[in-house]
């Protein structure tokens, strides 16, 4: 067994809860014991000598109120240095803290409802809720008290809290808006078949250096199946995983082994002891790799507005801003997503252009362009395993190509992550940017690394159901806006009316888009991690 499979049968995961008191008196975590921190929702920052950590706090059902929006806000205030974002798993993020800091932050959450059990490690995660839940009037079922039961019954309990890796589960019942099933082990998507709502299954989706798209179990269920069927699917995870190469241990990899077939039959006989019914596949997504961005109507005559942030970055005084906005022209509510952008739902339509106007004010517009449509990881900044700098050079960018391009008349999703773990989907979007380092030789004839980026090309988790083409070549840091303008100006001056980027790009080929030909120049050697 590796070494966290060991640690994790020494102490049982969930109990380093109860041993971050004893740290925080101490001022200092217990080096043997700081992985386990994760069960917490907590990890070392970078550089961890430092002993900084950042944390990831759940939302669950992705909806939160202004009263919450506003404690979470002055956490990253007080503890923080005032850095708050907002993730691609509909959580909010803390950098800079002490775990000194850490009881009286749970205190703070506990107050309001929110947690971090489970946020991180090898547990059920946070589960992913349509933010679109109880809206769209395109929705089969309102998908938040499920949403709410699986958190409550998978996610930070004790019988799955030892699992081979990290487990993501997603629901949606609006499967025509939304394509987020494809990348997590666990996509349950409503539809109707012959008058029914019902739920399509999918599993084995995941990223990272190793990627693959979820497959279809081929079933129908009910919605009050749904808890039963996601706790047996995890079992069997739990149970048939791979735990002697964590590089090799998500369901995907038994996904790819067993099949899917097989992999149902498991379940269905040594979890649920009775067999599913056959169905039919759930309605797919055009564009399912990005938000339904904008003003939206709800079935209810009043309207959802999803506002963009630039990758995810706010700070308590926006936040307090948006909780102020929610209850001016709202009900007092808000809602996460998984593209790194937040929502404020229930707004009357004579009210909607104030309510954009005073977004626009706080640069947090809704926005159906690139703003909109782009997230990235948090890098070199925190991270410990990125090779590259993220956030504050995508933000660059958007601030400089979005007026370019802000008539695309379909959307375009750049998705940039700083090393291969893909924890901003780079392999699923038109343009996916890997971070990575070279080795060149200066001036002096000595080794220096610089900061490039690897091109994965016309990604779709939505109707594309594809992976994208690594290209050969690489695009340096300093280029990457440059690159980026000239792929955006040739897709707007050569496409059809409502072709979509990946239509595109199967029509001119892949050759079109690489690094030496985009950028003339451009070295075409591959990167060398450093």
């Amino acid at each position: 067994m590796s070494d966290i499979e060991t640690l994790k049968k020494e102490l049982p995961p969930f109990e380093i809860f109860d041993l971050i008191p004893q740290y925080a008196a101490a001022g200092q975590i217990d080096p043997e014991k700081i992985d386990l921190l994760k069960w917490a929702g907590v990890y070392p920052q970078r550089p961890q000598e430092d002993g900084f950590l950042m944390m990831r706090v759940k939302v669950p059902t992705a909806e939160l109120s202004a009263a919450t929006l506003r404690v979470v806000a002055g956490i990253a205030e007080d503890y923080g240095r005032g850095l708050l974002d907002v993730t691609d798993r509909q959580a909010f993020q803390f950098h800079w803290l002490r775990i000194q800091d850490i009881p009286d932050i749970l205190n703070r959450l506990e107050t309001v409802g929110l947690h971090t059990r489970g946020a991180c490690g090898d547990t059920v995660r946070a589960v992913i809720a349509s933010p679109l839940a109880g809206l769209d009037a395109r929705e089969r079922i309102d998908v938040r008290p499920l949403a709410a039961a699986m958190e409550g019954s998978l996610s930070g309990n004790k019988e799955f809290e030892d699992l081979p890796r990290k487990f993501k589960i997603s629901i949606t019942a609006t499967p025509e808006l939304e394509g987020i099933h494809h990348i997590n082990d666990i996509g349950f998507l409503a539809h109707e078949v012959n008058g029914e709502v019902g739920f399509d299954v999918w599993v084995g989706g995941g990223l990272g250096a190793v990627a693959h798209l979820a497959k279809r179990l081929g079933v129908f269920i009910r919605p009050d199946q749904v808890i039963e069927v996601g706790r047996a699917i995890t079992g069997a995870y739990r149970d048939h995983g791979y735990r002697q190469n964590r590089k090799k241990s998500r369901l995907k990899y038994l996904i790819k082994d067993l099949g899917p077939d097989k992999f149902r039959e498991i379940v269905e006989t040594e979890y649920l002891g009775y067999k599913l019914p056959d169905g039919p596949a759930a309605p797919v997504a055009r564009f399912g790799g990005s938000d339904v961005l904008g003003v939206n109507p709800q079935r209810d005559g009043l309207n959802y507005v999803v506002l963009s942030t630039t990758v995810g970055r706010i700070n308590p005084v926006k936040a307090r801003a948006l909780a102020d906005l929610s209850e001016r022209y709202g009900k007092g509510v808000l809602r996460t997503t998984a593209f790194q952008n937040m929502m404020i739902p229930h707004v009357q339509t004579e009210d909607v252009d104030a309510l954009v106007a005073e977004l626009a004010l706080l640069e947090l517009a809704p926005k159906a362009t690139l703003r909109g449509t782009t997230i990235a990881c948090t890098g070199t900044q925190f991270c410990r395993l990125a090779l590259t700098e993220t956030k504050a050079r995508v933000a660059g960018m958007i601030d400089e190509l979005e007026p370019k391009h802000a008539d695309l008349d379909v959307p375009f999703v750049i998705n940039l992550t700083g090393c291969s773990n893909a924890c901003t989907r780079y392999q699923v979007a038109d343009l996916g940017f890997m971070g990575a380092q070279r080795i060149r030789k200066d001036e002096s004839g000595e080794d220096v690394a610089e900061e490039v980026y690897n091109v994965h090309l016309a990604g779709s988790i939505g109707q594309a159901e594809r992976l994208g083409a690594k290209l050969k070549g690489i695009v340096p840091a300093t280029r990457l806006t440059e690159y980026t303008d000239k792929v955006l100006s040739d897709f707007k001056a050569n496409k059809g009316a409502g072709e979509s980027f990946v239509e595109y790009a199967d029509r001119v080929g892949q050759g079109h888009f690489l690094p030496d030909t985009v950028l003339i120049d451009a070295p075409v050697a591959e990167a060398v991690l450093a």
